[in-house]
């Protein structure tokens, strides 16, 4: 049985298959989606909450940064006999590895907001959250959105390895692929799987880039 790679076959396979293909890239733009917008919010009040004070805003970023260290597989192995297999352990790890560039680009962002400006506000008579909610963090959202790009390609990869604890996603193709190697259809599993992570990596980096231009007011936009 020929088991190398051909063009026809590869072909073949994508047309008898697309429904399937389409269905997996929804789930994991979904599980990437849910994640990112968990990771958002815990980021930026993470970083709300730090950003001025040197001891926690330390370590915040510390904790995050050993945090990221941690192979996503052994992150995986751990949460699955607690929360099972497929959708829950996948968001629950996804959110977690998206969390430092979010954390981090937070404290960037607002603390290079200008003090002059921060000044003005108070002496317009805003409160302290007042000010951080409609003036520090409009202007720090570039840099913020920037975080989130980041976190969205990490999500992206990592959603891919979540197949290991049968997680939702284009991660199935490429496990199906590696698991039966030598097989006639592996390299087209793992081939697909791969090729279309990327490009939806890619679509989704395209799409924040969008967001964050039309989510940027004028003035800030480089």
């Amino acid at each position: 049985m020929d088991t190398s790679f051909n063009w026809s076959r590869f072909i073949r396979f994508l047309a008898q298959r697309w429904d399937e293909i389409l269905q997996l890239a929804a789930q994991h733009l979904a599980v990437v989606a849910i994640s990112l917008a968990i990771a958002l919010v815990i980021g930026i009040l993470i970083g709300a909450l730090v950003w001025n004070r040197p001891i926690g805003r330390a370590t915040a970023l510390t904790a995050a940064g050993i945090a990221i260290t941690i192979p996503s597989l052994a992150v995986l192995a751990l949460l699955s006999p607690v929360m099972g297999l497929g959708w829950g352990p996948s968001i629950v790890a996804l959110a977690f590895y998206a969390l430092l560039p979010i954390i981090r680009n937070t404290v960037v962002g607002l603390r290079e907001v200008p003090s002059q400006i921060v000044e003005s506000a108070r002496g317009m008579g805003m409160g302290r959250s007042r000010i951080l909610v409609t003036t520090q963090l409009p202007i720090a959202w570039p840099v913020i959105m920037a975080g989130v790009r980041v976190s969205a390609q990490m999500t992206v990869g990592i959603a891919a390895i979540a197949a290991y604890v049968a997680g939702p996603g284009l991660g199935q193709y490429i496990f199906t692929g590696l698991s039966s190697m030598g097989s006639f259809n592996a390299v087209n599993y793992a081939l697909t799987g791969t090729v279309a992570t990327i490009i939806l990596a890619l679509l989704i980096d395209a799409a924040f880039i969008f967001v964050a231009r039309v989510t940027t007011s004028k003035g800030l936009r480089a």
